[in-house]
């Protein structure tokens, strides 16, 4: 049989894995899931007769060597800055690997001896990034293939919460690791094009310049910008675009609301507050707000940043419990950051019945025969559960598809690599379509900027 290892068996891992064994008996195969909890790789394996859970320590060398060894192709679900030893093993035993994290440096340099050793290493095959770049390939693909000349691509995508599970005033819930939400946007300011002038957003500015963006039946939503829209410019063949913006989907109202935190500095992650472990909720919203023995936190909360009485954002923080006096954070040394974490997980975890939701919206606008032409492609996923969320799908699934088609030879291309090849996106978007993964297109009107606007 041939063995596929599996390196991490988080939730990504869930869809994943039972893809594998699935298609196990037909395509002759054996699963390995080596995490270094036995009880979470037994319990994606569920006593399949063609799995096997083993403990893997990934800094264990000679355990990790002898595990990849022994396989045909290894996926690596481990945290990104864990797989270049893994791809380095591969190298070293010549297996192919794949991934769905963002091509690292470090990656980047193996791509001569991959080639060399006719070895893939697909990385960039989850869901942002992956499906993203599979879906817009397709189109863009499209496009020039009968002479368009592209000039606008924008590309948004988003975790949320089902509508029937939206119980909450932020129409939020965790659907992926939290301190990602928490930190996002820092770390620079972010970058994108608009009608052939370069745009900046710094991290204190960036939750108050969203976009609208429509999905049909789910209704009204907003994007705030990634921190580089340029990373994929020459990658998806685009120096010449006008207008290339990448952002990240919320409900409409989520990100003013947030702005709060930003301004207040309960997202900074670069300090340890003192006695944070005895604090409680109301005194760590007090630690950012000025001394005044006579008013109260909330009105000096509301003073401070002009937040009226009756507006839907104080609803939303009150919401949260940040003034609760009997509530403790229990963190030692922890930064604000941390605790911000802390207490938005009490209301935005997802209860044991809520099902997730992951969005995609691409916008495409293009030139044809002198007219100016526009697609909207949206993408829509409901989860099944707490253990087949939409996000586990849409993670996993590109990845096990992928993984197969480069075991059984119809992806030949060597070398370190992320999904834009037609030889790739092609066969891997049908099957997820057979998933409940697919988009829908239509022709909108151009958004009406002005090309010759060089100025605006």
């Amino acid at each position: 049989m041939r063995n596929i290892l599996v390196i991490g068996a988080g939730r990504s891992s869930s869809s994943l894995i039972t893809y594998l064994l699935q298609k196990s008996t037909l395509e002759n195969l054996h699963i390995t899931a080596a995490d270094v909890s036995l009880e979470l790789a037994l319990g994606k394996i569920k006593n399949h007769p063609n799995g096997t859970a083993i403990v893997l320590d990934i800094c264990n060398e000679s355990e990790r060597k002898i595990a990849i060894k022994n396989a045909d192709i290894v996926i690596s679900m481990l945290p990104a800055h864990l797989h270049i030893n893994v791809a380095k093993d591969c190298l070293e035993f010549g297996k192919n690997m794949v991934t769905a994290s963002y091509i690292s440096n470090e990656m980047k340099a193996l791509n001569d001896e991959a080639i060399k050793k006719n070895l893939i290493f697909m990385n960039e095959i989850g869901l942002d990034p992956g499906i993203d770049h599979m879906s817009a390939m397709k189109v863009l693909d499209e496009i020039r293939d009968k002479g368009g000349k592209i000039i606008l691509f924008e590309s948004f995508t988003g975790g949320l919460v089902a509508p029937e599970y939206d119980d909450n005033l932020w129409n939020y819930k965790f659907t992926w690791n939290p301190r990602n939400v928490v930190l996002a946007g820092q770390g620079g300011a972010a970058k994108f094009l608009q009608e052939g002038s370069y745009k900046y957003i710094p991290y204190h500015k960036l939750f108050r310049r969203t976009e609208i963006l429509n999905i049909d039946g789910y209704g009204k939503f907003e994007g705030y910008a990634n921190r580089d829209s340029l990373k994929y410019q020459s990658v998806y063949g685009l120096d010449n675009i006008l207008t290339l913006y990448r952002g990240t989907i919320r409900r409409v109202g989520f990100s003013r609301a947030w702005n709060v935190f930003v301004q207040l500095g309960m997202t900074d992650d670069s300090y340890i507050m003192e006695n944070s472990e005895n604090m409680s909720y109301r005194d760590f919203t007090n630690s950012f707000l000025a001394y005044n023995p006579n008013d109260s936190v909330e009105l000096k909360f509301r003073h401070y940043l002009k937040i009226d009485q009756d507006d839907i954002i104080w609803e939303k923080l009150v919401e949260l419990d940040i003034f609760n006096k009997n509530k403790k954070v229990g963190l030692k040394n922890a930064t604000p950051a941390q605790i911000l974490e802390k207490i938005l997980s009490d209301s935005w975890t997802l209860k044991k019945d809520d099902k997730d939701m992951i969005v995609m919206q691409h916008l495409f606008g293009y030139e044809l025969n002198g007219e100016k032409h526009q697609i909207e492609s949206s993408m829509v996923c409901l989860g099944d559960n707490q253990i087949y969320t939409a996000m586990a799908k849409t993670v996993g699934l590109p990845v096990a598809i992928a993984t197969l088609k480069i075991l059984n030879g119809e992806i030949s291309t060597p070398g370190v690599q992320l999904p834009i090849k037609k030889e790739v996106y092609t066969s891997i978007l049908k099957e997820l379509e057979s998933y409940g993964i697919s988009f829908k297109e239509k022709k909108v009107p151009y958004l009406g900027y002005n090309p010759e606007n060089v100025n605006g």
